[in-house]
């Protein structure tokens, strides 16, 4: 019961990814509130500035305190530059970058106030190491990334450990709809990824949980800016 006492709030609560964070989180004894655009504790749209920006302070109101925020939401677009529009740009920079600036922006003063906290953000090996025909998913997710190294060094000293965790292939509902629009078998193309793993499988949601729930921790208490891959051994290609 690592997180007993603490209390956190997790966006991107309905995906599979957010999911996992939530029961693993819960399961360590900590209270959560998870954050979507329906169907959760917290419903609203990342697109909504104000509702970024009043959402950390609405999570610390009805929890008592914030130990922990996890910026998990987000959206991938596919294909190449040319290929992409500029509703595909806009709702990318927002939902991957603007949303947990703003999240963070108002999460970061609470947590200093109350003694510290624990930032958790989901980046990608994409944001470290770019793949090819993603290049607005990788530009935001890079984004992500430096956010996360500028905002761990500026804000360490007020106890607020900012990291994040950045995984390749997931086994979740959005990768599976990425190969049917694409009109693939969703299986079939989940086995093939499967074989290109050196562990011999893509994640699943509860690999990259455990990471989360590990830099949201006390065990992970001298780490900050950090940025976990967590690959399987599978370099982006």
């Amino acid at each position: 019961m690592q997180f007993e006492g603490k209390t956190a709030l997790v966006t991107g609560a309905a995906g599979g990814i957010g999911k996992a964070i939530i029961d693993t989180l819960r399961a360590g004894g900590a209270t959560v509130l998870g954050s979507d655009r329906s169907g959760s504790d917290l419903d609203g749209d990342l697109m909504d500035a104000d509702f970024c920006d009043a959402l950390p302070l609405l999570a610390t109101k009805k929890l008592g305190r914030l130990d922990i925020l996890c910026n998990n939401a987000g959206i991938i677009t596919r294909g190449k530059i040319t290929e992409s529009s500029d509703d595909d740009l806009r709702r990318s920079l927002t939902v991957n970058v603007e949303a947990p600036f703003r999240l963070c922006r108002a999460a970061i003063p609470i947590m200093a106030e109350q003694g510290g906290g624990a930032i958790v953000n989901t980046a990608s090996c994409w944001g470290v190491h770019p793949g090819p025909d993603h290049p607005i998913y990788v530009m935001t997710k890079a984004a992500v990334a430096s956010l996360t190294q500028c905002l761990g060094r500026d804000h360490a000293r007020q106890n607020v450990r900012v990291n994040a965790v950045c995984p390749n292939e997931v086994n979740t509902p959005m990768i599976r709809t990425g190969f049917e629009i694409r009109g693939l078998d969703a299986d079939k193309a989940i086995d093939a990824l499967n074989a290109s793993v050196p562990l011999g499988r893509i994640a699943e949601p509860k690999d990259i949980a455990d990471v989360v729930a590990f830099l949201a921790s006390e065990q992970a208490r001298y780490m900050c800016g950090a940025l976990l891959e967590v690959n399987g051994g599978k370099p982006v290609t």
